[in-house]
């Protein structure tokens, strides 16, 4: 799988079906390819209400070890964010 195939994709809670935004880019060590974390874009209320991390432009991140899935959508584990 390559990075532009996860950009773009809705990001979903595996426990509670709750939809946090779009995945716009991605945070990730350039020495070693490491993905750190999914970039939100266009941000839903669930998202806001979760604690979740920022970056310096306000950006929402979801830390990629949360991913259990990508297909249609990329699929994460609310509890293991928070």
């Amino acid at each position: 799988m390559m990075c532009r195939d996860i950009i773009g994709k809705t990001i979903v809670s595996e426990e509670t079906g709750r939809k946090f935004g779009l995945v716009g880019n991605l945070n990730f060590i350039v020495e070693s390819g490491e993905l750190l974390n999914l970039v939100i874009e266009a941000p839903t209320k669930s998202a806001e209400q979760v604690n979740l991390e920022t970056d310096e432009k306000g950006n929402f991140l979801i830390p990629f070890s949360t991913v259990k899935s990508v297909g249609d959508f990329v699929i994460v584990s609310e509890k293991e964010i928070i």
